[in-house]
């Protein structure tokens, strides 16, 4: 036996052994693909409904901020409108108090110089 023949044989056993390997590798990453695609359409199964829920989530607060907007804007416009009235009531109220003050205050010094004036003719009748 010739050394090329020899090393022929060990030549194609290695390319034999070689060829078993990357059958069995490529196996491995076969099934490791499957596995990857089996778990990331199982995340994209459990996603949805967590999306659907988060979209649900947003729509509902959304819906709270604009009713607790409609409700801070009643309360300003209630708030404005009773200002406006309490302002309107004391605006009157001060021209009550205006309109009685005057006539009032003269006619209390008139009853005063009235009374003054009894008062001066009683103390001249006495003497």
């Amino acid at each position: 036996m010739d050394y090329v023949f020899i090393f022929q044989i060990v030549l194609l056993i290695a390319a034999s052994a070689l060829c078993i390997y990357l059958i069995i590798s490529f196996n491995r990453i076969t099934n490791s693909v499957k596995s990857i695609e089996r778990n990331m359409n199982v995340l994209s199964d459990e996603i949805q409904p967590l999306i659907k829920s988060t979209t649900q989530l947003c729509d509902n607060l959304n819906e709270i901020s604009d009713s607790a907007k409609e409700q801070v804007n009643t309360t300003k416009s209630i708030v404005t409108d009773i200002k406006e009235r309490v302002d309107t009531v004391l605006r009157f109220e001060e021209k009550i108090r205006e309109g009685v003050e005057g006539p009032v205050y003269g006619l209390i010094k008139n009853l005063s110089g009235l009374r003054n004036g009894v008062e001066a003719f009683l103390k001249t009748l006495k003497k």
